[in-house]
């Protein structure tokens, strides 16, 4: 897997203060995406065990407190990503069992495969669905059009 960018401290994507993760990937590539550089699944840099020990010393940290961390992209349900995306949420639930994982991805809940749901067992927020130009709205809060659903899982 690849990645774009890693905020260690993200207050924008998800509730309270977060480690954010933008993935590399996506097949959706939506009209009116901010994210386009990311639709490449070799686009980025190599996601490194380097880099999710990165983020599991992040989510420990005690001088500025996580909530958990946030998986965006790109999309983090992108085949290409699936293996490594499962890894990391498996060891964040293990290693920071109170923290929690929101994920976003232009799949909709409904159309999941199984190696999908693997990972999103193991989340507590999920926004689905494409973005939709045409019903882009910049007062929803953690989506950016009105056609995406934020799943509260967990």
């Amino acid at each position: 897997m690849n990645y774009h960018q890693y905020y260690s401290v993200d207050v924008v994507n998800g509730l309270g203060t977060r480690c954010t993760l933008f993935v590399s990937g996506c097949v959706h590539q939506c009209r009116g995406c901010y994210n386009k550089s990311t639709w490449r699944a070799d686009s980025g840099m190599p996601f490194t065990q380097k880099m999710e020990d990165q983020i599991i010393q992040d989510l420990q940290d005690t001088r500025i407190r996580r909530q958990g961390l946030s998986l965006s992209g790109g999309d983090p349900l992108h085949p290409a990503n699936l293996s490594s995306v499962l890894k990391l949420v498996q060891r964040v639930k293990t290693v920071c069992p109170s923290k929690d994982i929101w994920l976003w991805t232009g799949y909709q809940f409904t159309e999941l495969t199984a190696e999908q749901h693997k990972v999103v067992s193991l989340i507590n927020v999920l926004i689905d669905g494409k973005f939709v130009q045409e019903l882009y709205d910049p007062a929803l809060l953690w989506r950016g059009s009105s056609n995406q659903i934020i799943h509260t899982l967990r």
